[in-house]
């Protein structure tokens, strides 16, 4: 650990989080330093990313217009949690720092934030709340049981599923991409010569499995992004409910 003792000590965690982050803005800064109107190079690169998440995930869910206005922090997210997963499969760190809690929850806690302002700011408390809980044209009776149903999922399982659904991607790819390749290890160098041929097979298997992971770090960043564009949708609605 650095500084350890200290208020600022980092453990391996946060400092690929760190190194992470500082490759995302310097991704970034190269990319839109000095944009060209014919994009060339990482210029081209970012802005195709860009797109991406403008077209695919903000203006698909929200509309141009609100797409446009929310594609700040629908795009952070997106490659917070790509940029995040990807050191998942790097040789020598191996490991997202997505696979411990602090981060999505982080990260769960913006969307969870913004939606919830963007709601109570075109409702009012209140009305947010109640248009966002209360199903309308449903028996009296009803409503003691999908009340307390619809708070639970809107304003608790929320955060919640977006941030268990993170973090447990992450830490069982990292569980499965270890195990594999410490298998490799143990029957290339530490298991007797006839056990030795497992050791392809494993690292087939690695090789493989990181392959997969390569598509799952994607889908993370995407499904996260996707899910916030939709909560903010749902917020922005919250009277047609």
């Amino acid at each position: 650990m650095l500084f350890e003792g200290t208020p600022f000590e980092l453990d391996r965690l946060m400092l690929v989080r760190i190194i992470m982050t500082v490759v995302l803005l310097a991704f970034f800064f190269l990319a839109m330093r000095s944009p060209k109107i014919v994009p060339r190079g990482i210029q081209n690169v970012g802005e195709i990313a860009l797109g991406f998440v403008k077209d695919q995930i903000a203006t698909e869910v929200l509309g141009k217009e609100q797409g446009r206005r929310f594609l700040p922090v629908i795009a952070t997210i997106f490659f917070a949690v790509l940029f995040l997963n990807v050191s998942g499969i790097i040789p020598f760190i191996n490991i997202s720092s997505n696979a411990r809690v602090g981060m999505p929850i982080v990260l769960a806690a913006l969307a969870y934030i913004v939606f919830n302002y963007v709601g109570i700011k075109k409702y009012g408390f209140f009305k947010y709340v109640k248009s966002s809980i209360v199903v309308p044209g449903v028996p009296l009776a009803m409503h003691f049981l999908l009340i307390p149903i619809e708070f639970i999922s809107t304003f608790v399982l929320r955060p919640f599923t977006l941030t268990v659904r993170l973090m447990a991607n992450m830490l069982a790819g990292h569980i499965m991409l270890v195990l594999f390749f410490s298998a490799t290890q143990f029957f290339f160098f530490e298991a007797a010569a006839g056990m030795k041929v497992f050791g392809i097979f494993s690292l087939a298997a690695g090789f493989g499995f990181t392959l997969f992971e390569m598509l799952v770090i994607f889908l993370q960043a995407y499904v996260f992004a996707l899910l916030t564009a939709v909560y903010i949708d749902l917020a922005l609605h919250a009277d047609s409910h």
